[in-house]
């Protein structure tokens, strides 16, 4: 590429380096947007925007734009966008099993060994596919040991409660090159008049998960509020305590929690279905590495990673998005696939990509942090990448469609704005985000980029001001 064809190719990003420079806004913030912070008393030096027509050479609104700020989820559009770009949208993962000993009349003489690939969607329901292509493939018994392969990533010793002290909620899960089901099950509560009591039923139920229901059953039905599901033993232990107050005349109550570590759960599910489909272990559960006499038996694939990302945009996963910065690691960086190594991955992607992105922190990439930071205007070159991107289609479809599905399945639900409102949102205690694209009344199209930080802005500030600027830009 000459360099005449990168200046011009790179002409926005110097206006708006420019214009960020001389300290100055492009625009200042609409009317609607100052009235929507001055009726919630949100200072306007908590808010950053940025907004730029496609295709224009510089920004419509530069609002703060330069302040690194937290992005909450907002975050996702970054690592999904790179993840995208990396690995392309058919990269998939692939979780596989290999044989210690030989197969003989459907026995399998020595450890099963089951090999991670980092597949960040592996639900129970594919996990059990997995299960029945080893049994479709003639085996039976295990003689040996199940053995567990995750050192695709390398392990991650984070503490589940260290975020908010709630290391049982699914979103607090901790990636690991075998993670099933999110490390999450499924816990229902429902009276049994046979035994007048409650039943507890899990889904999965991991073969070595313990259940202690201590659960009383009153008449009636008083709510179901007094019900406790928690696990007494930690994230790494393998009790899940059921106690509290239930009424007879109830409806069955479904809770999911997250429970135990990884590879306990990986091969405590396995058994399960292992068991369900018919087949015997005769031992019991090792981790370690794939020995090299070890017979490949059986690959399964994931989901496409356009697939992955739609996923994880419109639902808002962080143990995906955190699976793809370790992805991107052991991809581009090498095995095993490190935190650190995701980061540089992604710093070294904007570089080449000529986004600037000053202040930018990167602690999982998912936006589950308190510590990660970005601006305004980076997100923004980073959806203005995006469009341009032979790639853009995917990325665009997985973001969120206002008043359709996702995170924004029930917002601006403006008569005429259906399907054309594309954002990632991102809310934690004191922030609220939102970040994509607006496809306006006329038929212009944005990036539009809104960062509250403030102590008010997940307590309804957040949402009010986002609504003022994109209802504004929608009517341009």
């Amino acid at each position: 590429m000459s360099l005449r064809t990168r200046l011009l190719a790179n002409l926005p990003w110097l206006c708006v380096a420019l214009s960020l420079a001389a300290g100055g806004d492009a625009l200042a913030l609409p009317q609607e947007v100052e009235r929507a912070l001055a009726e919630r008393r949100v200072p306007a030096a908590s808010l950053s925007v940025f907004v730029q027509e496609i295709g224009a050479p510089a920004p419509l609104v530069s609002h703060h734009a330069a302040i690194p700020r937290n992005p909450a989820s907002t975050m996702k559009v970054l690592t999904t966008y790179a993840a995208l770009e990396l690995l392309g949208p058919a990269h998939t993962w692939h979780t596989k099993a290999h044989a210690t000993g030989p197969v003989r009349d459907q026995v399998l003489d020595g450890n099963l060994v089951i090999e991670g690939g980092g597949d960040p969607f592996m639900t129970a329901d594919r996990w059990w596919g997995f299960v029945n292509a080893l049994r479709q493939a003639g085996i039976e018994r295990i003689t040996g040991d199940v053995v567990i392969d995750n050192s695709y990533f390398a392990p991650q010793n984070d503490d589940r409660a260290a975020f908010d002290n709630r290391p049982y909620r699914a979103y607090n899960v901790v990636p690991d090159a075998l993670t099933v089901n999110f490390q999450t099950v499924n816990v229902s509560v429902a009276p049994d008049a046979a035994t007048a009591s409650a039943r507890v039923r899990l889904y999965p139920w991991p073969a070595n998960l313990s259940v202690d229901n201590e659960l009383r059953l009153d008449r009636g039905c008083r709510g179901t509020g007094g019900v406790i599901v928690v696990s007494p033993e930690g994230p790494s232990g393998n009790r899940l305590n059921v106690a509290g107050h239930y009424g007879a005349g109830c409806a069955p109550l479904s809770v999911q929690r997250a429970v135990m570590r990884a590879p306990e759960f990986a091969y405590g599910t396995f058994r399960t279905f292992w068991q369900q489909s018919g087949g015997t272990i005769d031992g019991g559960m090792r981790i370690g590495p794939v020995p090299p006499n070890a017979r490949l038996l059986h690959t399964f694939d994931s989901l496409s990673l356009a697939e992955v990302i739609r996923l994880v945009n419109k639902f808002s996963s962080n143990v995906m998005a955190r699976s793809l910065l370790l992805t991107l690691a052991a991809e581009k960086a090498g095995r095993p696939g490190t935190t650190a190594n995701g980061q540089r991955v992604i710093g070294e992607f904007l570089a080449a990509r000529g986004i600037a992105m000053p202040g930018l922190v990167i602690e999982n990439g998912a936006g589950l942090s308190r510590i990660e930071r970005v601006t305004a205007a980076g997100l923004g070159g980073v959806l203005l990448e995006a469009w341009r991107s032979p790639y853009s289609a995917e990325f665009q479809a997985s973001l969120p469609v206002a008043a359709v599905d996702g995170t924004l399945r029930r917002r601006f639900r403006t008569p005429g704005m259906e399907g054309r409102v594309r954002m990632k949102t991102g809310n934690l205690d004191g922030v609220s985000a939102l970040a994509g694209y607006v496809n306006s009344a006329s038929g212009r199209n944005y990036v539009a980029v809104i960062i509250l930080n403030h102590p008010d802005a997940d307590q309804g500030s957040g949402a009010v001001v986002q609504a003022a600027l994109v209802n504004w830009l929608f009517g341009r």
